[in-house]
């Protein structure tokens, strides 16, 4: 698991660094013939993890439910986001990983209900989820590297 943290924390540090790098509007820009942007990628590992984490372990999520509507699967963004909407996704970007790390050192991951991703991937166990968490974050950071070419 500290492996896991280690590479987890930088991860969200580069997903911050790449947000402090552009305007809202930059952030919000839908490019032509996609259907979300930048700060979405960013709202959506946030609530992914939550989700994926918490939410399968039978525990309450740490962030706002408007928060989870707007970024979850399924959902597209309007290309409105606020400013204080994008400080609230760079704010949580660390708090949650560093909410994640006090829960886990208290032990309140006990229980785990198993998943199957949209992307076919099966969770049977919350480490199952953790690892599926890296991947998943990955992945949307490869999305923002690209749609900082068409922004």
């Amino acid at each position: 698991m500290e492996s896991f943290l280690k590479t987890w924390e930088t991860s969200r540090k580069f997903y911050l660094k790449f947000l402090d790098a552009y305007t809202l509007d930059q952030l919000n820009t839908i490019p032509e013939g996609l259907s979300n942007n930048m700060i979405w990628q960013a709202g959506h590992v946030i609530v992914s993890q939550q989700k994926l984490m918490y939410t399968l372990s039978n525990l309450p999520i740490n962030i706002p439910q408007e928060m989870v509507v707007k970024y979850q699967n399924g959902s597209r963004p309007d290309g409105n986001a606020t400013q204080e909407e994008v400080d609230e996704i760079k704010a949580l970007l660390l708090s949650t990983v560093e909410q994640f790390k006090h829960d886990w050192q208290s032990g309140k991951f006990t229980t785990f209900n198993e998943y199957q991703s949209q992307t076919g991937f099966h969770l049977a166990t919350f480490q199952d989820a953790v690892t599926f968490n890296a991947f998943h974050e990955g992945i949307h950071y490869g999305m923002l590297m690209y749609l900082k070419k068409l922004v």
